[in-house]
């Protein structure tokens, strides 16, 4: 996509927009299937501490990486494709006042910009999804350091999809994307490199209202919902975005994956 600038949007550019891109827009500050409560649950396994170099892989709006900054004293490298992201997380980044322990940077996932056995702790929040992600998965265990730990979040399918619900999640809103299942994902991760894999699994809450409510806060949640109300053209993304997703909503959950780099 090639409108990714920090400024007003025109109302084909909103349209055009991913899910995780629009709800970066519209001010979401946690966008990724397990929502605030699989972020606790990945810092909770993660067991950071203020020594570890901390690798954040599709950072987003820099939501987890400024939690990690801030509660553990880590220093984060926060790496994004998404030129719209990183403007986002470099604000956020700034106005946490943790420029200093968090440096932004533009990144591909399948080609990371780092040497081999780099961060203590790597994570990538719902992002290996949309990529090749036996590769990616690999490249998140390279850059990881000998006795290290990787954690990703995905989407898996916690039922068997009816054609329907696959074919509007998967061919309408988010176009590319590859959800598999429990099985399918530990797999991968077992197959680049990482032992003791641990996982958790949830729901997919995030555009529900009960979890929008739990990311974002009530005071938060009514600033997005007043964002949407200011332009027509978001509210006839959201229109179009939320029913879609409902329809995948019961079929959808999200996997934690957790495992050890071998020494």
């Amino acid at each position: 996509m090639s409108v990714v600038t920090a400024g007003r949007l025109a109302s084909t550019d909103i349209a055009r927009l991913d899910p995780y891109q629009f709800m970066a827009v519209i001010g979401k500050r946690v966008i990724h299937p397990g929502g605030r409560h699989s972020s606790e649950a990945l810092i909770a396994m993660a067991d950071f501490s203020p020594d570890h170099r901390v690798l954040d892989v599709g950072c987003g709006v820099a939501t987890t990486a400024i939690e990690i900054a801030r509660r553990f004293g880590s220093d984060v490298t926060a790496v994004d494709i998404s030129l719209l992201m990183l403007q986002r997380a470099q604000s956020n980044v700034q106005a946490a006042k943790l420029a200093g322990r968090i440096a932004v940077e533009n990144g591909n996932i399948l080609e990371l910009a780092y040497g081999d056995n780099r961060f203590d702790r790597v994570i990538a929040e719902a992002v290996t999804m949309f990529v090749d992600r036996p590769r990616a998965a690999a490249e998140l265990v390279r850059v990881c350091a000998p006795g290290g730990r990787v954690l990703a979040t995905e989407f898996f399918w916690r039922k068997p999809p009816t054609p329907q619900a696959r074919e509007i999640f998967l061919g309408q809103v988010c176009p590319g994307m590859q959800v598999d299942t429990l099985e399918d994902w530990v797999a991968i991760y077992q197959a680049a490199g990482l032992a003791d894999i641990r996982v958790e699994l949830g729901p997919f809450e995030m555009m529900t209202p009960r979890g929008f409510l739990a990311d974002e806060g009530l005071g938060h949640s009514m600033a997005i919902m007043g964002r949407v109300m200011s332009r027509i053209s978001y509210m006839r993304k959201m229109a179009w975005l939320m029913p879609r997703i409902h329809r995948a909503v019961p079929y959808l959950g999200y996997i934690l994956v957790c495992g050890n780099k071998s020494n």
